[in-house]
């Protein structure tokens, strides 16, 4: 059996969020749901923090051809802000700032539309296999991230007593 090629980016996608999904499900969330609210989100924001690799839809010679700049300057600029943002809030939960929560709910937001804006883009503009080494972002990272956003929600939206990172 052969897959058509523009099949294969969102049956990768849809293969990563599921296994991501029950990671999370499984293993991640019953490690975290017992931490205080400032303790779960850190883990999760650090991941994002890396979304600084977004800024490869830019770089000529990392995908097969130049990328159509509808879907590339957003999503990599829009990986950038997410990044400064996850890291920022990091930051803030770490040192028990007072706004470090309503910091993480704004990353969240904006990442999470940036993520779902990119994938539609992506799916919109990008030809089947021009992605070229930067293929792994997709296929790989977005559906961790997409993921990794809705645990974050689902911490922000839990009862909690205090918001420090005791």
């Amino acid at each position: 059996m052969k897959i058509p090629v523009y099949l294969i980016l969102p049956l990768s996608i849809f293969i990563g969020l599921t296994t991501y999904g029950l990671i999370a499900k499984w293993y991640v969330m019953p490690l975290l749901a017992p931490l205080p609210r400032a303790r779960a989100l850190v883990p999760l924001l650090l991941l994002h923090c890396f979304r600084f690799v977004g800024l490869a839809f830019l770089i000529p010679g990392v995908t097969a051809r130049p990328l159509d700049p509808r879907f590339a300057h957003p999503a990599a600029y829009g990986d950038l802000l997410a990044a400064l943002l996850a890291l920022t809030a990091v930051i803030a939960l770490r040192r028990g700032w007072p706004r470090a929560i309503l910091l993480v709910w704004i990353f969240n937001v904006e990442g999470t539309i940036d993520l779902l804006n990119a994938v539609t883009q992506g799916l919109r503009f990008i030809e089947d296999g021009n992605f070229g080494a930067a293929f792994f972002i997709p296929q790989i990272l977005v559906p961790a991230l997409l993921v990794t956003h809705v645990m974050v929600f689902i911490i922000l939206l839990r009862r909690e007593p205090h918001n420090n990172y005791a």
